[in-house]
């Protein structure tokens, strides 16, 4: 049984609180947050508490708060020389208190807060200073289910720019779809299995086989009748951008 004490209440604490308790191999055995009345709701579940003093000894501290907190809320825990891990993609391992054992315990997945995460699913990148402690986590990452992969430093904050791209921009560009099809009265609900469909691909073939579309084709004059049907000019700037930067991707000329 890997005992775990959760430090933090936000979207990734409240989904790993929620998988662990599920677990049968591993125990909760308290919640940390500096303000109660975010996780008062689990109190019947779980000991909670707000005072950074009284956490009790586990085998792994989690820490999963805001990436400019984690540095800091080390720094504040009143023992030294226990695993201590946070879950960011960007945030260095040396960044926790040289006092205590370090690691990094990265979910690559989106998190919402009332949406179900299935952790199964999700890649967990774990990255120590100890090889003891990878052996903790790895065990701990396939506790809740998850395929578990040995990063380091670099490579973590590479999958995160990734991360960035594939996730946060892409949704943005859902957005501006959004918008264009909203401005016309049409239904975003209409491109959901092309968004199905271009996922799905890249699961089979490489991102640079699976590009289809004007761009890539060098179509001129759908390519400018795209641009006269912007009306709003952020718009137009991404489809230039995106087009070109495809365009040299794939040898063509550039807009």
């Amino acid at each position: 049984m890997i005992s775990v004490i959760i430090i933090g209440a936000g979207n990734v604490a409240s989904h790993f609180y929620k998988t662990f308790k599920t677990a049968e191999t591993v125990s909760v055995t308290q919640w940390y947050n500096r303000r109660l009345n975010a996780i008062e709701t689990y109190q019947n579940e779980v000991e909670i508490t707000d005072d950074i003093k009284a956490l009790k000894p586990a085998d792994v501290y989690l820490i999963a708060v805001k990436d400019d907190a984690i540095s800091h809320l080390s720094s504040q825990l009143p023992f030294e020389d226990r695993l201590v891990v946070h879950t960011s993609g960007s945030i260095g391992v040396h960044d926790l208190d040289k006092k205590l054992k370090r690691g990094v315990f990265y979910p690559l997945q989106t998190f919402t807060k009332d949406a179900d995460v299935d952790f199964s699913t999700i890649p967990l990148c774990i990255e120590t200073i100890n090889k003891a402690d990878y052996q903790t986590l790895k065990t701990l990452g396939e506790a809740i289910g998850c395929k578990t992969y040995k990063v380091n430093g670099d490579q973590r904050k590479a999958l995160h720019l990734a991360a960035v791209f594939v996730n946060n921009f892409t949704n943005q560009l859902y957005r501006v779809a959004h918008e264009i099809t909203e401005s016309e009265g049409v239904e975003f609900e209409i491109l959901k299995p092309l968004i199905t469909e271009t996922a799905k691909k890249v699961q089979d073939i490489s991102p640079y086989m699976a590009q289809t579309g004007p761009a890539k084709r060098n179509d001129k004059k759908t390519i400018k009748k795209h641009l006269k049907l912007l009306n709003n000019e952020h718009h137009k700037a991404i489809y230039k951008l995106l087009t070109a930067s495809i365009q040299k991707t794939h040898g063509r000329q550039k807009l």
